[in-house]
């Protein structure tokens, strides 16, 4: 099922001719691509395993050696694919006040009373921060951003997100 894997980076081209695969990830995420054991890659709906041999780093990108590809030809094959992990690895290796994107999507937003204003509907960024795309009851869009000074309060459990409703952030 798709839902228990979780995109990590892409397979941007093949890297010399030996097999190996030149691959992009988000900034700040070299250390979980350099401790990559196994991934996933979905061809024809379906998701098959490759064990990953070695990880090296050239500029941004990640140049990675998969056990079961040996050629430029191999690479070319999933060239632009997604490489995943399942949601249960990434969940387990995130770090403290870290979340995913997934997981945010339709959570209840309460202001500081308990009163319900609105529910996540998308999260994005900005060059600063996360921001959550809240949709308040009567319908009206805001950008809340994910900042524990503004969201001190994620409750994956009861779905739940509260914030500090400031003057201005959601009227």
């Amino acid at each position: 099922m798709d839902s228990d894997y979780i995109s990590v980076a892409k397979i941007l081209n093949f890297h010399g001719i030996k097999g190996e695969a030149k691959v992009g990830f988000s900034k700040g995420r070299e250390k979980q691509i350099a401790d990559l054991k196994k991934v996933f890659v979905k061809k024809n709906n379906v998701f098959s395993e490759l064990n990953v041999t070695s990880v090296r780093f050239h500029k941004q990108f990640a140049i990675i050696k998969f056990k079961e590809l040996s050629t430029v030809n191999d690479v070319e094959e999933i060239k632009g694919f997604d490489v995943y992990l399942t949601k249960k690895e990434v969940e387990d290796n995130l770090d403290r006040d870290e979340y995913l994107i997934s997981d945010l999507i339709d959570m209840d937003v309460y202001d500081e009373d308990g009163c319900c204003i609105g529910t996540v509907f998308q999260v994005g960024e900005n060059a600063a921060n996360n921001l959550l795309s809240v949709k308040d009851n009567n319908g009206k869009e805001h950008l809340v951003p994910f900042v524990k000074e503004i969201v001190p309060v994620v409750d994956l459990e009861k779905k739940r997100i509260v914030i500090n409703n400031i003057e201005g952030l959601i009227s």
